[in-house]
């Protein structure tokens, strides 16, 4: 039996707000049931488990965070405001509903040690697509150094999403000012090795 869709949406709307702002493990089923209003048969109607809940969660997440970085992308004056968006959207999704107090993901592979199937597949899901969006929009400013400069700003990103851990009222601008200077500075170009005895 399928679940009605008004009760999967309430489901949803509290695994996401329970799980991504007190924790997976700190959150009992029961917990999100009760928010939810629904019994433990009809979520079993629809998700096997307390992981493959996660796991749809992090799934409306990443599609509501790609219609956000849409929208910052479509406003974006040019090749580079479009590659920099990353950050208008960032700054964009946080201010939502839905907005946590980091990132959804990092705190999903940070409680697993071995993430079951459904969850690893959604979290690879989401690292993939930021960087295969990053390096589209980063190839007509750096052009075949894009993808050097994709895990570069990936990692500006991810930093930037934890450093919220410490600083939950943190903004964007280092992060943004950062990404620009490995923009202008070339960045793509693989680092030297050291040349020892120099």
């Amino acid at each position: 039996m399928v679940m009605r869709p008004g009760t999967e949406q309430k489901l949803l709307d509290a695994a996401e707000e329970l799980f991504f702002t007190r924790g997976i493990a700190a959150t009992p089923i029961d917990a999100v049931l009760e928010r939810a209003g629904i019994s433990s048969a009809t979520l079993y109607r629809g998700y096997a488990s307390k992981e493959s809940l996660v796991a749809a969660a992090l799934g409306r997440r990443h599609d509501d965070w790609l219609a956000t970085w849409d929208r910052t992308i479509d406003a974006a004056r040019d090749d580079r405001g479009r590659l920099l968006a990353v950050f208008d959207a960032l700054d964009a999704y946080r201010s939502t509903a839905a907005g946590s107090r980091w990132c959804a993901f990092l705190g999903t592979a940070a409680e697993y040690v071995d993430a079951p199937e459904d969850v690893r597949t959604v979290l690879d899901l989401e690292t993939g697509t930021l960087h295969r969006r990053l390096a589209e929009l980063a190839a007509p400013v750096v052009g075949d150094r894009s993808a050097v400069l994709a895990d570069q700003l990936l990692l500006v990103v991810s930093g930037y999403l934890a450093m919220r851990l410490r600083d939950p009222g943190l903004g964007t601008g280092t992060a943004r000012s950062i990404a620009g200077a490995l923009i202008t500075g070339g960045a793509g170009a693989p680092a030297r090795p050291a040349v020892r005895g120099r």
